[in-house]
């Protein structure tokens, strides 16, 4: 989301310009790219003589610095258009652009379009005259269409530097005949016109915003490719199928349900495939949820809210009970829980027993003594009895 200023899609040199210089949020360096190796200083001879150059809303193409500029990243350049030419700024230079081609397999031996020249102040004034046209044309634009009743949606509109032609961007579900509206745009504003259409999620980066995530939106700061997102992606990392949370701003599933799809992949290659129910004595029992990362898979029988978390070795040993046909008792038994639970009852019930006997030896002790007690008391009564003297 760049400042209403920046309308190049970064900052100007122009700090006297309201929101550059000024604003912080780095939204205004959209698409930037770190040059890691900007120390890496070569020979003027043997310096990469193509440069990345960067127009409105982060758009990015390689030219060929045939002239050999003095060129430092930020500066603005002239560089060749289809009719005419364009004015951007340089995003990379030198070694780390040579990186760049090769990731976008853009073969640096193919012909590219050249850097003209360095812009002039002439240049400079006729390119903010051009962009200052842009909002207006796409507001009389917007008008337009809705005049013509055209079933599409009008996003953009990018003016080149020469003033001459102009670029609208707009994001429709069906085909769009749009012969008439050209015709009415190029008489109006005196320009050629080109049609482009985008998907929703370009349209999404273009207008930026801020994702559930609380942060900008990736496709409007750093991504430049869309990859297609499947609901399988969602399936994978045990995602609710819930549209209204899996989907975008853009209306389209979101991209970063790819970015750690490939890790839980890996992880679920560990868990064991359960083809069919299994089975114990107690009744059928289903795999309700599985616990990627703590290895842990969670079963319940079916018209029961309790479930059991049995780790894989458990799982596995459970799976090949059930091929040889021996269904354990209950799903507690299979548990860790009910396995510590178990051995817990075997020893309070060894406890308990030791404390019996002891019990019944103190018992059969204390019951020995009292008999003792009273045999010794009758022997006395007796031996008392006989020693007193007849009368």
């Amino acid at each position: 989301m760049a400042c209403t200023s920046c309308l190049s899609g970064s900052c100007s040199t122009d700090t006297s310009a309201v929101g550059c210089g000024g604003c912080k949020s780095g939204s205004c360096n959209k698409m930037n790219s770190y040059d890691w190796l900007s120390n890496m200083e070569l020979p003027a001879d043997q310096k990469f003589d193509v440069v990345e150059v960067r127009f409105k809303n982060g758009f990015k193409a390689f030219f060929r610095n045939t002239q050999k500029f003095d060129l430092l990243t930020g500066d603005a350049v002239v560089v060749e258009a289809t009719s005419g030419y364009h004015i951007g700024k340089i995003a990379l230079q030198g070694e780390l652009v040579r990186l760049q081609m090769l990731k976008k397999k853009v073969n640096e031996n193919d012909q590219l379009p050249v850097v003209l020249r360095i812009p002039t102040e002439k240049d400079l004034a006729k390119w903010k005259e051009a962009q200052a046209r842009e909002m207006p044309t796409m507001f009389r634009t917007r008008q337009i269409i809705q005049e013509l009743g055209l079933e599409m949606k009008l996003n953009d509109v990018e003016f080149q530097a020469d003033n001459t032609k102009a670029t609208f961007y707009y994001s429709a579900e069906s085909r769009v005949d749009f012969r008439e509206l050209i015709k009415i745009l190029a008489a109006e504003f005196k320009i050629r016109v080109e049609m482009r259409q985008i998907s929703l999620r370009e349209e999404a980066g273009r207008l930026g915003g801020i994702g559930v995530c609380g942060r900008e939106l990736c496709c409007s700061t750093w991504l430049t490719e869309f990859k297609s997102v499947n609901t399988s992606a969602a399936r994978y990392q045990n995602l609710s199928l819930n549209p209204a949370k899996l989907s975008g701003q853009c209306g389209r599933l979101k991209c970063c349900l790819n970015y750690e799809l490939e890790t839980y992949i890996e992880a679920l290659k560990d868990f064991p495939s359960i083809e069919k129910p299994l089975q114990t004595q107690q009744g059928i029992v289903e795999l309700k949820k599985t616990d990627i990362f703590r290895k842990i898979m969670w079963f319940g029988y079916e018209n029961d809210s309790n479930w059991y978390a049995l780790s894989l070795e458990k799982v596995r040993e459970f799976i090949e009970m059930n091929e040889k046909g021996i269904f354990p008792e209950t799903l507690a038994q299979l548990t860790d829980e009910g396995n510590n639970a178990q051995e817990q009852r075997k020893q309070a019930l060894e406890q308990s027993k030791m404390l019996t006997q002891v019990l019944e030896q103190k018992l059969k002790a204390k019951e020995k003594q009292e008999k003792d007690e009273k045999n010794k008391s009758r022997h006395q009564k007796k031996r008392k009895s006989k020693k007193k003297p007849r009368t």
